[in-house]
């Protein structure tokens, strides 16, 4: 009986696997600003989702931040995790501000904390359509998901995908969401 337990999640971890490959190809085919594209993606799973979990306690450990425990835990729980992020995205060139600067020339890298700063608005949103375009696909396969950025904080720290902004989304299968109602 054990047997058959560990193939079926086995089998989980596959499809969700899948399921990640195609919301790469979402992320990868959504729509960027001038057709440039600056995303970079990546596809965890096994071994290397325990690594980013022990990464997330051990950062929200130094660092005093919260939740970076409890997400931690969602990451361990999961068959699979995409990591979208921005990797060197140049300007529009269209010195419109949105970024906090009147000129494009203007905006500069700067490393954060977490993340590099001095990054054009319009590169972020392409972004953030990469992300809704891969969280759609999930959904769609009836995967539960959730978009992270303490995933991202983690897998940049690590180096486990070149990103100046990096956000994570987990999958799971299971008969309720393990991402919501967390305590």
């Amino acid at each position: 009986m054990e047997e058959i337990v560990r193939e079926e999640v086995t089998g989980i971890n596959d499809t969700l696997k899948y399921v990640a490959e195609l919301m790469a190809l979402s992320a990868r085919t959504a729509p960027k600003a001038k057709g440039e594209d600056f995303v970079t993606i990546k596809v965890l799973t096994g071994d290397d989702i325990q690594k980013l979990a022990d990464a997330m306690e051990e950062f929200g450990r130094e660092s005093g931040k919260a939740n970076f425990d409890r997400d931690a835990r969602n990451v361990r729980d999961s068959g699979a995790v995409l990591l979208l992020g921005l990797y060197e995205a140049t300007s529009l060139g269209l010195n419109c501000g949105a970024c906090g600067f009147s000129r494009c020339a203007d905006l500069k890298k700067v490393e954060g904390p977490e993340f590099a700063g001095g990054i054009c608005a319009w590169r972020l949103i392409d972004l953030g359509i990469a992300v809704g375009s891969a969280a759609k696909t999930a959904s769609i396969l009836n995967a539960d998901n959730r978009v992270m950025y303490r995933i991202g904080v983690a897998a940049r720290k690590l180096g486990m995908v070149e990103g100046d902004v990096i956000i994570g989304i987990p999958l799971s299968a299971t008969g309720k969401s393990i991402y919501f109602d967390r305590k």
